[in-house]
């Protein structure tokens, strides 16, 4: 039986969208691979910014995701990947949810629309950057029918990071 896909808005994020992350991410199972803890606000802050930056800069970023009640429930989307280690000067699409809006789809719906919109602004190819065990966002980028093509060491935790591929030269996206 397939179940209907959610509807999902992206939009760039605003100065209240970093409360609304603080906010929808304030959870350990949310951040389990993200340090394992919350964030302070003033992280969120700077991150939103720099987003509205890449936005204006690049024609993409990690857009604010809405769900069809005008809640937002995450964020998705795309930028150069931000360390020293790993990718470096690639384009890294990535995507977190509040734990409630898990399992419905909404990962996979913004993330193939963050493809789209790469597309459109000429990105050729992207990353997703992993940490092993994290098997819901393994399982999306299945979906999006991407590769896993190389482990990077990842100097915060005692395993590799994960890195899957995607080409976005021609044909539709998964």
């Amino acid at each position: 039986m397939n179940r209907a896909l959610p509807v999902v808005r992206l939009r760039v994020p605003t100065d209240e969208d970093a409360v609304a992350w603080h906010r929808v991410f304030d959870d350990p199972d949310v951040m389990e691979f993200h340090g394992g803890k919350s964030a302070e606000l003033s992280f969120y802050e700077e991150l939103t910014a720099r987003q509205r930056r890449h936005d204006a800069e690049l024609g993409f970023c990690l857009w604010t995701m809405v769900d069809e009640g005008g809640r937002v429930i995450g964020f998705t989307g795309a930028q150069p990947w931000p360390r020293d280690w790993g990718p470096t000067g690639e384009i890294e699409i990535g995507w977190r949810l509040g734990r409630e809006y898990w399992g419905r789809g909404y990962a996979t719906v913004a993330a193939r629309m963050t493809l789209e919109r790469l597309r459109a602004a000429g990105v050729t190819d992207v990353v997703a950057m992993v940490r092993p065990g994290n098997e819901r966002s393994i399982a999306v980028t299945k979906r999006l029918g991407m590769d896993l093509a190389e482990t990077f060491p990842d100097p915060r935790v005692p395993e590799d990071a994960l890195c899957f591929r995607l080409s976005l030269r021609g044909g539709d996206t998964a």
